[in-house]
């Protein structure tokens, strides 16, 4: 794609779509211990290899009954049976069954052959080798019935799930200590600006700190990827070694600053000297409308601009589709919704622009009318955009796209 019509104007859809298609999906897999791998992508259809549970559990302390002995008891006429032993949870011994006989069991423990009811101890007498039962139960109550939580050969996780509690529970519960996972994503964040300062640093006239590369780290690292962040002064043979280093590590490379055409805007340049293809660039959107995407050997290259907010939307749009594609794994992609705004929004812009909100059960608030590209102080109280079309008006009560922050 190197005609330039082609890949400048178009939608943030196209563009996200062409970059897609040139990604590569990430192939090398690891074999995970099952406590490091809250977060992991799994790269392996889990299937159960037995049912859970695997035998009739009691799900009450109790006696084990047969149904039809205590047909019609009751507290005026209870049903009187043989204890023939006693079973804790973790026990198991057979007890031929014979009828009119029960077996004292506590919650978990094992039911042997023939008894299908569990009577709650509240409802007997207690006894210890007679027991008087008060109540006439349905077969089947108060018993966890084999394969209750899991059939046999069940599917209960498919390739691509990104790991959570329940599902580590559920491998834990088939006794599986480690799963096949894709590797994590590699990527790298370089910061580009003679401007620029590290948190930390003296404070200097005529430079800013790095805001940038720090807020896009810290949802990523949360987020279970691997992180290196880099800084980069304008200098274009510097900018295109770390480039090229970057791209031999990373499975993404993220850019901020310099994709505009001043004189220190470097980083189409630098593009052009390592090879890279443009897929797009200056995309229907504000802010970041010089947002450039690219791709060398399969690896998409994402260079935002200078200003954190134009920065914050088109990375919070791109990257986390680009991340579930690599991964294979829709859980990172982006969420969607539609609601009711409850503010008028006057301004016809030129272009599709994303504003920042804040959305609950009750709809969505525009925070502030100050969207300027440099601003992030009032992104604290939002949680996504309204993304608006150009040329479009709202009046309370419309209904608009809204684009949920990962926070």
């Amino acid at each position: 794609m190197n005609n330039k019509e082609s890949i400048t104007g178009i939608s943030i859809e196209k563009a996200l779509e062409n970059l897609l298609k040139s990604a590569s999906v990430i192939k090398d897999i690891e074999k995970v211990d099952l406590d490091e791998a809250y977060f992991r992508v799994l790269a392996e259809d889990i299937y159960a290899d037995y049912p859970v549970p695997d035998f009739n559990r009691s799900a009450m302390d109790g006696y084990a009954v047969c149904a039809k002995d205590i047909a019609g008891a009751s507290k005026s006429n209870p049903k009187v049976l043989s204890v023939k032993g006693e079973l804790l949870a973790g026990d198991y011994k057979e007890f031929v069954f014979e009828k009119g006989s029960a077996v004292r069991v506590m919650t978990g423990a094992y039911i042997p052959d023939g008894y299908d009811t569990v009577v709650m101890q509240e409802d007997t007498d207690y006894g210890a080798e007679e027991v008087k039962i008060s109540k006439e139960l349905k077969k089947g109550t108060n018993v966890s019935p084999v394969g209750e939580d899991i059939k046999e050969g069940e599917k209960i996780l498919e390739k691509g799930t990104r790991l959570l509690r329940t599902h580590i529970g559920l491998l834990a519960e088939l006794g599986i200590d480690s799963v096949d996972c894709t590797v994590k994503p590699k990527i790298d964040i370089i910061s580009t600006g003679s401007e620029l300062l590290e948190p930390g640093e003296k404070r200097q006239k005529g430079k800013i700190y790095n805001n940038i590369s720090y807020m896009i780290k810290a949802i990523l690292k949360r987020e279970g990827l691997k992180v290196r962040q880099f800084r980069c002064k304008d200098d274009i043979e510097e900018l295109t070694r770390m480039l090229k280093e970057s791209l031999a590590y990373a499975d993404i490379v993220i850019t901020t600053g310099g994709v505009s055409v001043g004189k220190k805007d470097l980083l189409h340049e630098a593009l052009d000297m390592i090879e890279a293809e443009k897929i797009f660039y200056r995309a229907d959107i504000q802010p970041g409308t010089p947002t450039i995407g690219s791709i060398k050997h399969g690896k998409v290259i994402l260079s935002l601009s200078g200003n954190p907010y134009a920065a914050l939307v088109n990375f919070d749009y791109y990257i986390w589709e680009i991340i579930a594609y690599i991964t294979c794994c829709p859980e990172y992609g982006t969420t969607y919704t539609e609601a009711i705004i409850h503010n008028d929004y006057e301004k016809k812009n030129k272009h599709r622009r994303f504003l920042r909100a804040f959305i609950d059960e009750g709809g969505v608030w525009l925070r502030t009318k100050e969207n300027r590209a440099c601003v992030i102080s009032n992104l604290k109280s939002c949680n996504c955009y309204v993304d608006l079309e150009a040329g479009r008006t709202l009046k309370k009560g419309d209904k608009v796209r809204v684009l949920y922050i990962k926070q």
